[in-house]
């Protein structure tokens, strides 16, 4: 059974959230402050986090951040009537995995937390990704490429650990909007673009052979071999 942290201050949406999780076999624990879902979150013991954006003492970027500054890596999903592309920016930047817009459907938000538990699950006894001659460490958030270090800003290190997760399969745009970036799909951005052409720029070189392969009109694909 999955333990989650629902930190909201509106007493009918934490209600419902507690009463979906519990529908869908989680356990859970309710915290009405910012402060108080702080200090729960850092004493651990949870899968999962749903992270109200705006709460009376404690904003949920300032949460989110401080816990990802500590070294906490539990997935939060942030849930906000702010809806915005920039303030969705915001809340991924500042740490949280995905982002859902009040009102929202109670079956999306556990069907988004489940995908999040799927995304970061992995072997605590082997905390890396390995791809031809990429290794990801998923704890100290490093890349090395034949045993050489790449720097990889937060963002090309959730983009570059979601094409390995898939190595050596499709992954459309969509797809990576929804993993990457925690919102739907938006046909007028390029941010999907400017990203993956940084890193295809640290991860190739003139000599190299193409990492990321784009598939015109479908998405990616990671190269598997060397």
């Amino acid at each position: 059974m999955s333990n989650a942290l629902v930190i909201e201050d509106d007493q009918v949406t934490a209600e419902i959230i507690v009463a979906e999780l519990q529908r869908h076999g989680f356990s859970s624990k309710w915290a009405a402050t910012g402060r108080d879902g702080l200090a729960l979150a850092i004493a651990g013991g949870y899968d999962a986090i749903t992270l109200d954006r705006m709460l009376p003492d404690f904003d949920g970027l300032t949460i989110v951040s401080t816990l990802r500054s500590l070294g906490i890596q539990t997935p939060v999903l942030m849930i906000s009537a702010l809806s915005d592309v920039d303030e969705r920016v915001l809340g991924l930047r500042a740490g949280g995995d995905d982002y859902l817009t009040k009102p929202f459907s109670a079956v999306e938000m556990v069907a988004r937390l489940d995908a999040l538990l799927r995304r970061t699950a992995a072997d605590p006894s082997n905390p890396h990704l390995s791809c031809g001659n990429l290794r990801l460490d998923l704890v100290e958030h490093k890349l090395t490429r034949n045993d050489e270090d790449i720097q990889l800003l937060p963002t090309e290190f959730k983009l570059l650990n979601f094409l390995m997760r898939s190595a050596g399969q499709l992954v459309t745009r969509t797809m990576l909007f929804e993993g990457v970036w925690g919102y739907h799909f938006d046909p007028g951005t390029n941010i999907i673009d400017v990203h993956i052409g940084r890193l295809r720029k640290k991860l190739e070189s003139d000599k190299d052979s193409p990492v990321i392969h784009t598939i015109r009109g479908a998405g990616y694909v990671l190269a598997t071999k060397k």
